[in-house]
């Protein structure tokens, strides 16, 4: 009802204050924020309070704030709306990041993230909010920092995310044609990162690309592969590869984009 939803004007510094405030009285906030490039507007309350607060205190104080995002390009959303930023929350002590590849996967993890007593940084990807996928009735959650194999293979890791993992699959389904059998690899959260899944596969198929829509220069491409490097280094035929976004602004031209 109207006491629990609260429209508010568009200044996403002050109701992200206000969706922290909630949370340290001891409700379960969830603040939307439309657009992952708009985070930008409330990063002192992200960076400088949310994430720092219970450290501050000692562990005296929880945070349990979900912050809801978007992230990603394909609708011509241009330079200011079509970003995936979650590389820069990502590098915050103290959050933790969620990238859901589908409904199924958003449903049992923003659960998870609503119980947790730290902030949650959950971004979705535009692209999959008007797709129809078959969720249970039933209750159910996704624990954080446990990937999800989305398909087995023996040649090469391929790890996306967000919704790259499912574009990765519909890849592998192609280089099957090819006599390549690709593993696929949904991490579901950024933040803890289910390391031991991408490494023991990596250890397998010898190879790994990493395909993730936010810009490749100090992106989360290049973090899940140095963070794997020293454990699959001596493992490795081919050296790691990324596919990310190039290091401009996201034109508004369908064809450019």
């Amino acid at each position: 009802g109207e006491w629990r939803v609260k429209d508010t004007p568009i200044s996403e510094n002050s109701f992200t204050g206000l969706g922290l405030g909630a949370a340290l009285t001891g409700l379960r906030p969830i603040v939307e924020i439309m657009f992952g490039d708009f985070l930008m507007l409330a990063l002192d309350q992200i960076a400088n309070q949310a994430a720092k607060i219970r450290y501050m205190s000692g562990g005296q104080t929880k945070v349990p704030l979900t912050i809801r995002s978007s992230i990603g390009g394909g609708r011509s959303g241009a330079a200011q709306h079509s970003q995936s930023l979650q590389a820069l929350v990502c590098h915050l002590p103290g959050l933790k990041v969620v990238v859901p590849s589908s409904a199924y996967e958003a449903k049992g993890l923003l659960k998870t993230a609503i119980r947790d007593d730290n902030p949650v940084i959950f971004f979705e990807h535009k692209m999959e909010h008007n797709k129809t996928y078959e969720i249970p009735e039933g209750e159910y959650t996704i624990p954080f920092g446990v990937a999800n194999i989305l398909r087995k293979g023996k040649d090469i890791t391929i790890v996306g995310t967000s919704n790259q993992a499912l574009k990765a699959l519909q890849v592998a389904e192609r280089l099957t044609k090819e006599g390549i059998d690709a593993e696929i690899i949904d991490p579901r959260t950024l933040v803890p990162l289910d390391r031991d899944t991408i490494i023991n596969s990596v250890k397998k198929t010898r190879k790994l690309l990493i395909v993730d829509e936010g810009y490749e220069r100090c992106g989360v491409a290049a973090e899940i592969a140095m963070s794997i490097l020293g454990d699959v280094f001596y493992y490795l035929d081919l050296p790691i590869k990324r596919l990310a976004t190039a290091n401009f602004p996201l034109p508004f031209s369908p064809a450019l984009e």
